[in-house]
């Protein structure tokens, strides 16, 4: 069991027997004395994908969850099927697009550095780097004259991504987006 203020964001519990992954956590402290710090998670379940958000104190216990961690490179996708190889067997298994979420932006073919969840020789999920490198595909061209402050343009990246990026940039660059806040970090 582990305690709910030491659950962080992409933990692992068990809820009912069934692996969830927290997905968003908010921490509210009430002013009055004598109240208890709430954490507010919105869990999602890696079998089914539905979500549950639950509130609890600090103290309350969470089941833990044993998994490891197997690297895995992403070979490629074949209409809504993605397949993944794993680094050190060589096996490969596929995911859906609906098991991936949000994840299906950052994965590029032959991408490695991609870990796999695995609970009794089962495939979970899969858990991006920090970071990822990504070409620019389109972006409004760079302004010949304009001010030297730093003002932002969309850019269309490989994957269909859609990033805030400085406006010096070009088409054909690569860049590094944050995995987890989908933002432009710098050139790759």
């Amino acid at each position: 069991m582990v305690k709910a203020c030491d659950v962080k964001r992409n933990d692992l519990v068990g809820i009912q027997g069934l692996p969830y992954i927290v997905e968003d956590l908010k921490v509210s402290t009430p002013s009055a004395r004598g109240a208890s710090t709430l954490y507010r998670f919105r869990f999602r379940n890696l079998v089914t994908k539905n979500k549950v958000d639950m509130t609890c104190k600090g103290d309350d216990p969470l089941e833990q969850i044993s998994f490891e961690k197997r690297p895995v490179q992403f070979l490629f996708v074949q209409q809504d099927q993605y397949t993944f190889m794993d680094c050190e067997d060589f096996s490969q298994f596929v995911l859906n697009r609906d098991e991936l979420g949000d994840q299906v932006d950052f994965l590029v073919e032959d991408m490695e550095g991609v870990m796999a969840l695995v609970s009794d020789e089962r495939i979970l999920t899969i858990e991006m780097p920090a970071n990822v490198a990504l070409k620019i595909i389109e972006c409004d061209p760079v302004l010949k004259g304009a001010s030297a402050t730093g003002r932002a343009k969309p850019a269309k990246l490989q994957t269909g991504l859609v990033v805030q990026v400085p406006e010096y940039l070009t088409p054909g660059e690569v860049i590094r987006v944050d995995t987890r806040t989908r933002k432009f970090l710098q050139r790759a």
